[in-house]
């Protein structure tokens, strides 16, 4: 196949976007042709090291322009990793800096590449960095150091210009974006993805569904980014069935990454979503008690979509959603066999059907989450800047009735 290289998105100059050739000839044709780079700094995953070659034959291929390796990272990219990070990065003098996986890897990245510019190798410097910390700094200089991804999920984080990570001194996360670049170039490889874990390719799949409902969902979405939900939906649906069917069917895999790149569109442009969005909103406060990054989707947004229907909230544009989901063959066929009819099933009946096909999880049960748990995962909800976009207005009793729908 060759290679379709350009802006990932319309009006936008990054990131750029590659796919149809492999991810290690991409990376070698845009090494020198895009950046012309010479100190190329790779953080890999540690599944993929330890479990593929995949990072001998990068290495190799690329010779004496590889500068330094990290190899795995723990979740919720945590602070003092970042730092190992920054002075391995300082101390080769990279001038690219490439993710080899998902997850972690590419919000740390992201946040090297801020760290290496404002001269960073502290906890205390870093925090300087927070848009919220009352040391904040002044003179925050914008990240130069270019970032590739290459991923192997769904998440989609390669495309936003914002990152998380966890000052692991006090366990609290943080957002960085002032500064913040996001990644340069991202790769696609759906041969790549073959070594992903069924549930992580799926669970990430979902949120990124996830995204397109929500954007659609939403009263304050634009024209373009609606056209980029709708054709996300259109390639991740029929994308996600087949990859379930046959985990190396590259094509469907293709079809779900370009799915996941429209899905961002909103998130790019600033869009305001609502409350089951896992990069925040009720999702967010689910993380800490235990539940997975994809699979909090898997679980909320059926009973999301149920709720602000039920209140009237945006009935039109669900209606509009539920039109696009019957048009497609392998979710019709999913929706025949639950015995669900296109005149009585609502988004959220389609959108469980859709889940529990792919035998994602969909109750809090199921991650050991009980009543117990949710007035503190509801009050810290209510702090979140999605909830409060949601399309119906969202208080103490509202998070708590989309919580109890999943227990």
């Amino acid at each position: 196949m060759p290679e379709t290289f350009g802006p990932a998105f319309k009006g936008q100059d990054r990131p750029l976007l590659s796919y149809g050739l492999s991810f290690i000839d991409s990376l070698l044709k845009h090494a020198d042709d895009t950046f012309k780079a010479t100190r190329i700094y790779i953080i890999c995953s540690r599944s993929l090291a330890g479990n593929t070659t995949y990072l001998n034959e990068l290495k190799e291929r690329l010779g004496d322009k590889v500068a330094g390796v990290r190899v795995g990272m723990k979740p919720h990219s945590l602070w003092s990793e970042i730092l190992e990070i920054v002075a391995d990065a300082r101390k080769s003098d990279a001038d690219l800096i490439v993710t080899l996986g998902a997850g972690s890897l590419t919000d740390a990245a992201k946040i090297v590449s801020l760290a290496l510019a404002n001269d960073v190798s502290t906890h205390a410097e870093l925090g300087s960095l927070c848009p919220t910390s009352p040391k904040k700094r002044v003179d925050i200089k914008p990240a130069k150091v270019p970032v590739v991804c290459i991923p192997t999920s769904l998440s989609g984080g390669e495309y936003s210009s914002f990152a998380g990570a966890t000052n692991d001194e006090t366990g609290q996360k943080h957002a960085f974006f002032e500064g913040l670049q996001g990644p340069a170039l991202v790769i696609l490889d759906p041969e790549l993805t073959t070594t992903t874990p069924d549930k992580v390719w799926l669970s990430t799949g979902i949120k990124a569904v996830d995204h397109c409902v929500e954007t659609l969902c939403s009263l304050k979405s634009d024209d373009a980014a609606d056209q980029d939900a709708k054709h996300g939906l259109a390639q991740l649906i029929p994308g996600l069935i087949k990859s379930k069917r046959n985990p190396k069917d590259v094509e469907a895999r293709l079809q779900c990454q370009l799915g996941a790149r429209d899905a961002m569109s909103a998130c790019t442009r600033g869009v305001p979503l609502g409350a089951s969005l896992t990069i925040d909103g009720i999702g967010h406060q689910l993380g800490p008690a235990g539940v997975g990054h994809g699979e909090t989707s898997c679980i909320l947004n059926p009973a999301v979509c149920k709720y602000n229907y039920k209140k009237g909230a945006n009935v039109e544009r669900q209606n509009a959603i539920i039109q696009l989901l019957w048009e497609s063959p392998e979710a019709r066929e999913i929706f025949s066999r639950k015995g669900l009819k296109k005149e009585t099933a609502d988004l959220g009946d389609l959108m469980d059907a859709i889940i529990r096909a792919l035998e994602m999880p969909r109750t809090l049960s199921e991650f050991g989450v009980g009543e117990d748990k949710l007035c503190g995962i509801a009050e810290n909800s209510l702090k979140d800047r999605w909830v409060k976009t949601n399309p119906a207005p969202l208080d103490k009793e509202g998070v708590l009735e989309i919580l109890r729908m999943v227990l």
